[in-house]
């Protein structure tokens, strides 16, 4: 009985395979950033900052208006869910948080796999790789809820947001005098820990079903925590408030458009 509104929805194959595909598309989508990248001459500065913004935007949308309004919505089937949900949401925060203290204790720069990178690369590659591990939480939980639209609907939020993700990523890499193929491999290596982290946070959150509020807000915790610690500041630094502002809302607003549109799919 604890899995049955899963069941109803998605056996338990569909939700594995569904999970690892939506990972792998999501991390691929990374690499997409590279090629405007490839074109850009001037105003990377400027152009990086509006990536940045525009991913906060659609960070946040993903976290609040999908993520943890999805975990409040269980509150029918477990007592409390819109208050466990803040529990998550703490937690999330917490543990990203915690991950960046222990990566900030070690040196990278001598290490074999940073060739060819600059400290600031190496250090934005580590953040994005870091960061990606509750995004491919979030699409495990997503679909892990048993509605499709969901499911798609997260992984189609962390996909898009990854291509102005792997902007930012190649950015400095291509200043760097990095070459436009490495720059979108390396930018996919960045959201690896996605496809790796969706299956097993989906089982797991299908095994222990009342776990699902607390899951979710997992996972938008961490995102918004990445959002307001790096993604945010980093455009208000490069792009000013006004740029920033505008970004974020269209981010905000892109995903939203994104979310109605897979609302309104004949999915079933």
């Amino acid at each position: 009985m604890i899995i049955y509104f899963c069941m109803t929805t998605l056996d338990q194959t569909s939700l594995i395979l569904l999970t690892f595909t939506t990972g792998v598309i999501s991390a691929l989508a990374t690499g997409l950033g590279a090629i405007p990248v490839h074109f850009i001459k001037g105003n990377s500065q400027i152009f990086r900052a509006f990536a940045s913004a525009f991913a906060a935007g659609m960070m946040l949308s993903a976290s609040v208006f999908s993520l943890v309004q999805e975990a409040i919505d269980l509150k029918d089937r477990f007592p409390y869910a819109n208050y466990i949900v803040i529990i998550g949401l703490l937690l999330g925060a917490g543990f990203y948080w915690l991950t960046k203290k222990l990566l900030e204790k070690h040196p990278v720069e001598n290490h074999p796999l940073a060739h060819g990178l600059s400290r600031r690369g190496i250090l934005l590659f580590i953040a994005m790789f870091v960061h990606s591990i509750p995004e491919g939480i979030a699409i495990g939980v997503g679909f892990a809820t048993g509605n499709l639209h969901f499911g798609l609907i997260m992984a189609m939020a962390i996909s898009v947001h990854n291509i102005p993700e792997g902007i930012a990523v190649s950015l400095p890499l291509k200043a760097d005098g990095m070459s436009t193929p490495k720059c979108a491999l390396i930018s996919i290596l960045t959201s690896i820990p996605q496809p790796i982290m969706a299956v097993p946070a989906a089982l797991l959150t299908w095994m222990f079903a009342p776990l699902l509020p607390i899951g979710l807000g997992f996972a938008g915790g961490a995102m918004i925590y990445l959002v307001l610690d790096e993604l945010i500041p980093e455009a208000l630094k490069d792009g000013g408030k006004d740029l920033t502002a505008w970004a974020v809302m269209l981010g905000l607003c892109t995903m939203l458009l994104i979310s109605n549109l897979l609302n309104a799919l004949p999915i079933h």
